[in-house]
């Protein structure tokens, strides 16, 4: 039974255990914890299905504190639901090595279903899970079986609301009927910087209700029994996801802060904590959580985990009628790709005329698909332009919730976030696709996915300046660099089909998320001894070689060809020894061992070239201080791609130009022949590239 009276010393219990922490750790950000302590207790207490002794249950419902500043709510939470989290562990907020950090952090704390700080992140990635967890459930008749999916309960507050992510994914939630996802609104008119009518003046219901979702009322959510009610009318579905508006008194319970912006970011103050403590009838003794507290919680675990069993019993039997159907379902949990997948998906590429990657990449996504069940995927209105829609397949919308191709819509920030929470969900391989330049949009979920090392692939197309007559906005020059640059992050650059074939079973076998940036014009395939060599999962490989090489091309993509067309050039015109690499990615090969690195790139060869159609920036990693890096270091220009590349030096001549006056001598004192240096040493003051 839902007792009124113990339901609410439980919530006063999390306001205390939040108010202390945060003043403990002399840092954090308590208004959120205290106004929203009533609804969230209610609503782990009595509606969210969850398994306390099995954090990562299938048959779970989600949990996204979209508000992630608010995060001693959730701590306070896991410590009384038994989710492993101790008193010390809540004594230690915001420590080092602690499982209470500052925002929460998937796969750090258990109980943790997504890392959420970025205001409406949380909010965008649940729509996400609400979409995976549709789809697995459909595809594999657990919903049929009244099994999945559970549903999605989100906390989120007025900067979520403001959150231009928040807005593209709740239009999509509300265009594709999904009504798993119940929303709570911690209204509070309280930001950082005083009352939200200084820059937030909306009806924030009329908006969504627009958006075709339901619009629930608490007139006051700091009261458990107003929460009650609410909750039970928005689990039960009209057929559109729900929105929950609660007015709440941020800082409530204590007196001189409550309804205040000073509640908000910063600890209450060792007096406000004590003013707290009494208002609201607690214990003396800090951190404490009183006998009846704990045994009114450890009993409705006790049922939560009974319930979890019997629904254990359910699936397993579901499983046990049907071995099909069972090797269906681990396909999806498990994420299974075949053990010959790369030589499956290289039988699928076109191998037989110049393609561009993003056509090949079509090509092999579909028999991609057919051997992973999991992957499953779409585009920000461009799947005709960057070959993503599978061909066999229908498309998921509110009517078939088995459609694969997924259709996001022109909002690529949601879509991004919302690729998270699928991966999130546990038995999806997303990948998401739009225009290589408009990764720009979705950099912030991109970075999230890194943090939280999700599986799922992007799938990048028209990669530089080749893009052409669209002209500088729609031609990315530095985006390579900026993706480069975030940790554990992988982006494959491929330079034609055997290796877009690769990429394709690195990206799906690679744990973490995958960049694939994929060209609009074509490229030519490797010869079939070139090919023989392709190795992407080792990053970098020798594609061209002559036995005394004095010279290392290092290049990637469509640049890949142009360096062999230079390689050409250099052995006729100067009868040079040339190595030439294809680096498709920095990360896979910065991955392997020295030795294999330094069978690459030799260090006693330090005359090196990089050619890449984008920003330079990053790449003296590899040419050394003693190489040239050939790029584009300023915007494009519209114009036929070939005048593109005639005007900003990417052709073979070019190219070769650019390495013999680099490399060449400009000192007229120093006593070299047609620019050859001829010192032993290779110092002779002249400040000549060449020895």
């Amino acid at each position: 039974m839902f007792d009124l009276k113990k339901a609410q010393l439980a919530a006063n219990t999390i306001r205390m255990l939040s108010a202390e922490a945060i003043q403990k750790a002399k840092s954090g950000h308590p208004g959120m914890p205290l106004g929203c302590a009533d609804y969230a207790l209610t609503l782990w207490y009595k509606y969210l299905r969850h398994n306390p002794k099995n954090p990562s249950w299938l048959g779970r419902d989600r949990f996204v504190l979209s508000a992630g500043h608010g995060s001693m709510l959730e701590y306070s939470l896991l410590h009384l639901f038994g989710y492993g989290l101790s008193i010390d562990d809540v004594k230690n907020f915001r420590q080092w090595e602690s499982l209470t950090p500052g925002h929460p952090e998937f796969g750090h704390t258990a109980g943790v279903d997504i890392t959420t700080g970025p205001l409406g992140s949380g909010f965008a990635s649940a729509v996400g899970m609400a979409v995976a967890g549709r789809y697995f459930a459909a595809r594999t008749g657990l919903d049929a079986a009244g099994l999945m999916p559970g549903k999605i309960f989100v906390i989120s507050g007025d900067g979520c609301m403001m959150e231009g992510c928040t807005s593209e994914a709740a239009s999509l939630a509300g265009h594709l009927k999904l009504d798993d996802l119940v929303v709570f609104y911690d209204d509070n008119s309280i930001t950082i910087e005083g009352q939200t009518n200084l820059a937030f003046s909306e009806d924030v219901g009329a908006r969504f209700a627009a958006y075709n979702w339901r619009v629930l009322r608490i007139a006051d959510a700091n009261d458990i029994a107003q929460c009650d009610a609410a909750l039970a009318e928005a689990v039960k579905s009209d057929g559109r996801p729900t929105l929950i508006i609660g007015k709440t008194s941020i800082g409530f319970g204590a007196p001189n802060k409550q309804g205040k912006a000073c509640a908000h970011g910063e600890p209450l103050g060792p007096d406000e904590v004590e003013a707290l403590r009494t208002n609201l009838g607690m214990p003396k003794e800090e951190f404490a959580v009183l006998p009846e507290v704990r045994e009114f919680l450890d009993a409705r675990v006790t049922e939560l985990v009974a319930a979890a069993a019997e629904w254990d019993k359910s699936y397993q039997a579901f499983l046990d009628a049907d071995p099909a159907r069972a090797a269906k379902v681990l396909a999806y949990t498990n994420r299974t790709v075949p053990a010959d997948l790369r030589d499956q998906l290289l039988k699928a590429a076109p191998l037989d005329k110049p393609v561009a990657s993003r056509a090949s990449s079509g090509a092999i996504l579909q028999k991609a698909a057919e051997l992973v069940p999991a992957l499953i995927g779409g585009a920000a209105d461009l799947a005709p332009s960057t070959k993503t829609n599978l061909k066999n397949e229908t498309d998921f919308t509110a009517e078939n919730r088995a459609g694969r191709n997924l259709h996001f819509g022109i909002r690529e920030l949601a879509m991004g976030l919302a690729g998270n929470g699928m991966a999130l969900a546990g038995t999806a391989i997303p990948y998401t696709s739009t225009f290589f330049v408009f990764s720009d949009y979705m950099k912030p979920a991109i970075r999230l996915a890194a943090l939280m090392k999700l599986h799922e692939i992007y799938v990048f197309t028209h990669d530089s300046f080749y893009v052409g007559e669209d002209g500088p906005t729609h031609e990315p020059i530095e985006q390579l660099a900026m993706l480069r640059s975030i940790p554990g992050l992988t982006v494959i650059r491929p330079a034609e089909a055997h290796e877009v074939a690769d990429a394709w079973a690195v990206a799906l076998q690679t744990p973490g998320p995958v960049v694939l940036a994929l060209t609009r014009q074509d490229l030519p395939p490797y010869d079939e001894k070139t090919a023989a060599a392709v190795d992407v999962a080792r990053g970098a490989y020798v594609i061209s070689d002559d036995e005394d090489f004095n010279i290392i091309l290092i290049a990637t993509g469509s640049e890949v060809n142009l360096a062999l067309e230079t390689a050409k050039l250099l052995r006729e015109n100067g009868g040079v020894g040339v190595r030439v690499v294809s680096m498709p990615s920095q990360e896979l090969f910065l991955a392997q061992d020295q030795d294999y690195q330094e069978e690459v790139l030799p260090s006693d060869c330090p005359f090196r070239v990089t050619i890449e159609a984008g920003s330079t920036f990053g790449w003296h990693r590899f040419a050394g201080s003693d190489g040239l890096c050939i790029g584009l270091d300023h915007f494009g220009a519209s114009a036929p791609y070939k005048v593109l590349a005639r005007e900003f030096g990417f052709t073979p001549e070019a190219i070769l130009s650019d390495i013999e006056a680099f490399y060449s001598c400009e000192d007229d004192d120093c006593g070299c022949e047609d620019g050859d240096c001829g010192c032993e040493d290779g110092d002779c003051g002249c400040g000549c590239h060449k020895e």
